[in-house]
């Protein structure tokens, strides 16, 4: 007898071939049984008659960072009822595990300011009593609604074995040694793989550069090679390339790490501006030189438009723009005080639209920001509306005054949302143009992470309702197969990924008809009582974990079917020669 049946569907199997009408039959969470439409007659528990609907694999989303978060939610919302049904966390360098019992409250502030995860949610939400990489991942076997599998990052493993020093300086030959040993102990115990940040964009809680940000490019290379003895590892990064194109450090090292690990690598985040079409370009020639040399080095970029907003109060883009740093770094009052200062404004200005500004020049519209939450009688009538707006009525020649004279009033506390210039066709074009490029995969949402500023966990509704109904710039098999298939291979998800027979039932059932993402809204359910972003979803039949229903029409069943990916156990190998 079955556990469940899916009858009458579209099947979109998440290899890119054409969907076509069948039955799907699940045992024992596994997928047993796929036959044409009406054919399955063996009983089961439960049958779902999915006329009119599309089943397609779960989702995969490659950069998310749920590594404290699954711990007071389980179920890693939202990105559950948009129909991720596996997560990589430990990105960018950050995770919370190896860790020694005296650095958790450094590792927590680190995360605050880097992440944007709240402290206090940090604080009370995670309970912090591993030591050992195979401790942390056994505390959350059998707590977990979505399969996870977690990198290394390389600022925990630096912190581990260097401590205090490891900001500041790279290792010893006697440390490299330990550095390595210890990211083995890691990987022996279930990790997927290192993952670093090679940029100048990332501080700690204490200002100094995150500890990744201390190692040379020798410690980074034979960490890549201790990466690669390893079975069903990859290897993931955050680059200063990212911003505008890679520098020549950058094109040689990037390559070298695939190539002395002969695993892909993988960077967040490449971002489209039609304004500069060659820093397309720019970006992928750390791809086409790994190439020439025997590695493979991909971009993950974002499918979507995700709404971000912003503040003058708490960390997020704006405190990475050129110079910005030692204003919107400092306290509150001094940070105020330096805010009225009109020269201070003009600086920033000017820096905001200089040619280092790389990707944060996209932020620099300050005249299109869209005026959120106001807590001020001063401000009282100004949410929803345009700076540039409210500027020309004041008769303020910037618009950046005016801004600032906004937040001012109310103690920096005013939600922003900056404009999207990058919702226009020729955007659009060069999106679609990009994601032909096979080192270019669609992902990265950072879920998890500046939970209060952006809620990049519904892309895979948000890309298949514009897919079915919007611009439709890919077919629905094209947009499948590069969420699911496509990415389960880059990362060597064992039987995850595609719906075959034999393989895991990670499911998702929707109606085309109606699959969408709500608008972002604001709520306060962290622990403390921090708020963060979310969105709901629309059109989601179900979501299966390994053959259990985990969402049933948008709401979350509150199973815990997930597994914590090991590997080697859950993962195969994936070379580049």
């Amino acid at each position: 007898m079955l556990d469940h049946r899916i009858i009458g569907a579209t099947i979109v199997d998440g290899t890119g071939s054409p969907g076509f009408a069948g039955d799907i039959g699940v045992r024992d969470g596994r997928i047993v049984s796929i036959v044409p439409a009406g054919t399955l007659t063996e009983d089961a528990a439960v049958t779902l008659d999915a006329a009119g609907l599309v089943v397609c694999p779960g989702f995969v989303d490659p950069h998310t960072h749920y590594d404290a978060q699954l711990f007071w939610d389980p179920l890693a919302t939202p990105s559950n009822i948009h129909g991720v049904t596996s997560i990589i966390g430990g990105n960018c360098s950050f995770g919370i595990a190896p860790l020694h019992a005296p650095d958790a409250d450094y590792t927590r502030r680190m995360l605050a300011k880097v992440e944007g995860m709240p402290l206090g949610a940090l604080e009370e939400g995670v309970p912090w009593t591993w030591t050992s990489f195979g401790e942390y991942l056994a505390s959350l076997d059998g707590n977990i609604g979505v399969n996870a599998g977690f990198m290394l990052g390389h600022s925990a493993l630096r912190r581990f074995v260097l401590g205090a020093e490891a900001n500041r300086r790279s290792a010893t030959p006697e440390e490299l040694d330990q550095l390595r040993a210890a990211l083995g102990d890691a990987i022996s115990q279930g990790a997927l793989g290192l993952s670093t940040d090679v940029s100048r964009m990332h501080s700690d809680g204490n200002g100094d550069p995150v500890p990744a940000r201390g190692a040379d490019s020798e410690e980074i290379l034979a960490l890549c090679e201790e990466t690669g003895r390893w079975p069903g590892t990859t290897l993931e990064g955050i680059f200063d390339g990212a911003s505008d194109g890679f520098s020549e450090r950058e094109l040689e090292l990037l390559p070298q790490m695939s190539v002395r690990a002969n695993r892909p690598l993988n960077w967040n985040l490449l971002v489209v501006d039609a304004k500069d079409p060659g820093r397309i370009d720019r970006h992928l020639a750390v791809s086409h030189k790994a190439r020439e040399v025997g590695g493979r080095v991909v971009a993950l970029t974002m499918p979507v438009i995700v709404p971000m907003n912003m503040s003058f109060l708490n960390y997020c883009a704006l405190n990475l723009m050129p110079d910005w740093g030692p204003v919107l770094n400092a306290p509150v009052p001094e940070r105020m005080e330096k805010l009225r200062d009109i020269p201070t404004r003009r600086m920033m200005v000017e820096r905001a639209n200089s040619g280092d500004a790389g990707m944060f020049k996209r932020l620099a519209d300050f005249g299109g920001y869209i005026i959120g939450d106001t807590y001020s009688a001063a401000n009282e009538g100004l949410s929803g509306r345009v700076v540039r707006d409210i500027a020309a009525e004041r008769g303020d020649a910037d618009s950046f005054d005016t801004l600032i004279e906004i937040v001012l009033a109310d103690d920096l506390r005013t939600v922003l949302w900056p404009s999207a210039p990058d919702d226009d066709d020729a955007h659009w074009r060069m999106r679609r143009e990009l994601w032909n490029d096979p080192d270019v995969f669609l992902g990265g949402s950072d879920a998890g992470a500046h939970l209060d500023r952006m809620c990049g966990a519904s892309y895979p509704t948000q890309l298949l309702a514009d897919t079915l109904r919007g611009r439709k710039l890919v077919s629905l098999e094209w947009a499948v197969h590069a969420m699911t298939g496509k990415m389960a291979e880059l990362l060597g998800l064992r039987d995850r990924g595609t719906i075959t027979e034999g393989a895991f039932a990670d499911l998702v059932v929707f109606d085309p008809a109606t699959i969408d993402c709500a608008p972002a809204t604001l709520v306060r359910d962290l622990p403390g009582g921090a708020p963060r972003m979310i969105a709901a979803s629309t059109g989601v039949v179900r979501v299966y974990v390994n053959g259990v229903e985990t969402v049933v029409d948008g709401e979350a069943t509150g199973a815990l079917p997930g597994t914590v990916f090991r590997s080697g156990r859950d993962t195969e190998t994936v070379t580049v020669h």
